[in-house]
């Protein structure tokens, strides 16, 4: 008996397409679970790189959570101006993670809080004198 080769191929089953969207939505899943497992004061923490995603990620860190507000330090006023108009957007996808305590995200610009100290002790100094 021959059987031809379109026959053979016919016979075998249809290639499954595999799509990465389960991956991803499980992977989604598995890092909520972790975030929620952190202490409450952590979570926002941890969750910022995955809200932000990489590239800004790699530019910005979050510095603290306290009373609902999330330190986010920042490079310069040109990155906080464009980041705080996607405020919402973080916010949304940080209680997607399991940081759902945060109610607002803070934009520091690095230094910024060094400077503005350092001008309040020359002007205590001043007045002592």
């Amino acid at each position: 008996m021959r059987v031809s080769h379109s026959h053979a191929i016919s016979a075998m089953p249809p290639k499954k397409k595999h799509s990465m969207q389960p991956a991803a939505t499980g992977l989604d899943k598995v890092l909520a679970r972790s975030i929620r497992k952190a202490p409450t004061e952590e979570a926002p923490l941890l969750a910022w790189p995955l809200a932000c995603g990489s590239a800004v990620a790699a530019r910005t860190r979050a510095l603290d959570f306290a009373d609902g507000v999330l330190r986010v330090e920042v490079p310069d006023v040109g990155w906080r101006r464009e980041l705080q108009a996607l405020a919402a957007r973080y916010l949304a996808t940080l209680s997607r993670y399991g940081a759902d305590s945060v109610t607002r995200v803070e934009f520091v610009v690095a230094g910024r809080k060094q400077a503005v100290s350092v001008k309040s002790q020359k002007t205590s100094r001043s007045k002592r004198a």
